[in-house]
């Protein structure tokens, strides 16, 4: 099947949920929808298994406008965050119900929980009650209850945000084996940017029920179109920093200033946004430096440390930028190892102008297209 969003929009009591999403996705395909919450994810599911209506624009299956049809007469399986199992069956009968309820032989229902279990690695659990196993199996036997019923349309709504780390990346990494050995659509949402890379796929970026981005989850990535599809699809968040062009050189709001180069090499005169990913920022002993390199080819701020958060192999630094005026700009660097830094410390932040995305003063992203900027 192929499910086709064509202008849709959604509002509750005047509110707007969906504004004019148009949306393809092809058979065998999967789809993630990437936003954060309460940016839209949820709804636009509902809208395409048919649990809501739109308010304006149509849905299509394969052509045939399904809008008005009810999610009973669709081919549609969903899997939610919560652990949504029968707690008195089996998990062998937990996966077998929709197929029970919809009549199939015998025979037919064992070949398919077989198989189901074998993806879902349930083999050894089909006889235990769900809440005998792990929140992980549980999660994997609602999964192989979707995938039973071999529907056109498979919905997940973050279905690991409830697990642990550890059970989190166990299924991340066998969802795409998964999904690649049926021939369904498959939507799947998330608030997590690194979720989404590592699933692969196309990807939807939603901001505020608008939908800003959607194509192949790396290039979507790499190139996106403007600021917001940028700011979404960053974790940690983009930094965002202002400076301007003039006859060939770029100044910071800081007051740093470079020749035109990178993104800046081809674009006219103006006031543009920098967006700068956390691991493209190095970060250098503010008492070190008092002016730029004599080279003038990166870009450098003074800041101060608001935290060192340290995650074991790798730190977070959080930081205020020096000389932005009341729009003070926060920042944050990825750094390798264990770094430890008092609070209110000065620092310098240096970064090249070839690993920055540039945007115009719309938010429209201007210049040359840098795979570095990833």
């Amino acid at each position: 099947m192929t499910l086709e969003l064509e202008k849709v929009s959604r509002a509750v009591h005047g509110v707007p949920h969906i504004s004019d999403v148009s949306l393809r996705l092809e058979r065998g395909s999967l789809n993630v929808l990437l936003g954060a919450t309460l940016s839209g994810k949820t709804s636009l599911m509902r809208l395409m298994a048919g649990l809501d209506a739109p308010s304006s624009g149509r849905v299509l299956a394969d052509g045939r406008d399904v809008t008005g049809l009810s999610v009973k007469k669709r081919s549609v399986a969903m899997v939610y965050q919560q652990f949504i199992n029968y707690p008195a069956l089996s998990v062998y009968e937990n996966i077998a119900s929709p197929l029970r309820v919809a009549g199939l032989p015998r025979a037919e229902i064992e070949a398919r929980v077989v198989e189901a279990a074998r993806l879902l690695k349930l083999e050894p659990y089909l006889q235990r009650r769900p809440l005998e196993m792990s929140g992980g199996q549980q999660q994997r036997c609602a999964i192989a209850r979707a995938l039973v019923k071999r529907a056109d349309l498979v919905l997940l709504d973050e279905p690991l945000a409830n697990l642990d780390y550890k059970l989190r990346e166990e299924l991340r990494e066998e969802l795409p084996r998964i999904f690649a050995s049926t021939g369904a659509v498959f939507v799947y949402a998330t608030t997590e940017p690194t979720e989404a890379l590592l699933l692969g796929g196309n990807t939807a970026t939603l901001r505020e029920g608008a939908l800003t981005q959607f194509g192949p989850t790396a290039g979507v990535y790499r190139h996106p179109h403007d600021l917001a599809t940028a700011r979404v699809f960053s974790d940690p968040p983009l930094n965002v920093l202002r400076a301007t062009k003039v006859g060939g050189r770029v100044r910071l709001a800081s007051g740093d200033a470079i020749a035109a180069a990178g993104a800046f090499a081809d674009v006219p005169d103006g006031a543009y946004t920098i967006g700068v990913r956390a691991h493209h920022l190095r970060v250098e002993d503010g008492a070190a430096y008092d002016a730029p390199p004599s080279d003038g080819s990166e870009f450098r701020l003074r800041a101060s440390v608001s935290v060192a958060e340290i995650t074991g192999s790798e730190t977070f630094l959080h930081m205020v930028a020096a000389g932005e005026g009341a729009d003070a700009s926060a920042l944050i660097a990825l750094l390798p190892g264990i770094r430890t830094y008092e609070p209110g410390a000065a620092v310098d932040v240096v970064f090249d102008p070839g690993h920055i995305l540039l945007f115009d003063a719309a938010g429209a992203r201007a210049g040359r297209v840098l795979d570095v900027a990833a």
